[in-house]
């Protein structure tokens, strides 16, 4: 399948997150970037243990109140950014930055939530409910302050991706393995680098020397895209390290077939970077990912190959 640059084609003055006739309240919860909490079911899936309905229903609920917590965390971060959000083309439209939202009712909504979040937590223990907590503490402390802290924002950033997956082996009980915190790591710090190229790359038809409300200065967009594409095969490396070593083979019958995954994440990590230098990537990864078919078909080989891996090869002991 032949699949085209993702780009942003909203014409000038439209509103991309005015979302029809969905209220302002439920388009300030960023409903889209929930699909990030389905890092809580990688554990569960990693160990082929996803068909234990007791442990994947933990999985889901836990998933569910991640789902809460973030919007929580979203709603304060726009609260706090809202004079800086009305400088960028997209951001301007979000309910609070429009104006559409009463900070007000923004902050009661936030409160209600991870109040909520942590509440319903303790039903699946009380180290769950402290993730939670944790996860609101690192959230509004990015809000707060580390946001502008440049490289320290795309670790904070790479480390609440990291804490959905830890959080999910809290919730069922399956313990993460160190290979997978290390890809992880690596692997989001490279997505939230290219996120930051894309919104320096932005300040090209802004007339703006930083990111309004960042660390970053136009100057740094060299070194932010090398860091990223680093870090990116870093990941891929990981990868590769993994299939060599006992913890693949008391998973897998056939661990060799996970290094066909090698290539197909080599393939997607240097065409997001590509993506970045044309400036036809989306500012947020997750939407270009979901928008992309090539990230479909990516994403369907990776998981082909590693159920192939876990059945085995005809003859595999």
């Amino acid at each position: 399948m032949c699949a085209e640059p993702i780009e942003d084609r909203t014409a000038p003055g439209a509103r991309p997150e005015a979302g029809g006739r969905v209220p302002a309240p439920i388009r300030a919860l960023r409903p889209v970037q929930w699909l990030k909490n389905a890092l809580l079911l990688v554990p569960l899936l990693l160990v082929h243990r996803a068909g234990e309905p007791d442990l994947l229903a933990r999985a889901l609920v836990a998933a569910l109140l991640f789902c809460a917590a973030a919007s929580a965390g979203y709603l304060l971060n726009d609260l706090l950014d809202a004079a800086a959000d009305r400088q960028h083309p997209r951001k301007r439209h979000r309910p609070l930055a429009s104006g559409e939202l009463a900070p007000a009712g923004a902050a009661r909504l936030a409160l209600g939530l991870a109040g909520g979040a942590v509440g319903l937590g303790t039903r699946l223990g009380t180290p769950f409910a402290g993730m939670i907590a944790l996860y609101l503490l690192l959230a509004g402390a990015y809000s707060a302050v580390l946001k502008r802290i440049a490289v320290v924002d795309v670790l904070v950033l790479a480390g609440l991706y990291t804490h959905r997956v830890l959080a999910g082996g809290v919730a069922t009980g399956v313990p993460v393995s160190p290979w997978l915190l290390v890809f992880c790591l690596f692997f989001f710090t490279s997505l939230a680098l290219a996120k930051r190229s894309v919104e320096l790359r932005g300040l090209r038809g802004r007339e703006l020397a930083r990111i309004p409300g960042r660390g970053y200065a136009s100057g740094d967009l060299g070194l932010l895209e090398a860091a990223g594409l680093a870090s990116g095969y870093l990941a891929v490396l990981v990868i590769g390290l993994y299939v060599n070593f006992d913890a693949a083979r008391a998973l897998y019958r056939s661990p060799e077939l996970l290094w066909g995954i090698c290539p197909v994440m080599l393939f997607w990590v240097t065409r997001v970077w590509l993506l970045v230098r044309r400036e036809a990537l989306h500012d947020d990864p997750l939407v270009f990912a979901v928008r992309d078919r090539t990230s479909y078909l990516a994403g369907a080989l990776v998981v082909a190959l590693a159920w192939l891996a876990s059945r085995g090869l005809p003859g595999a002991a």
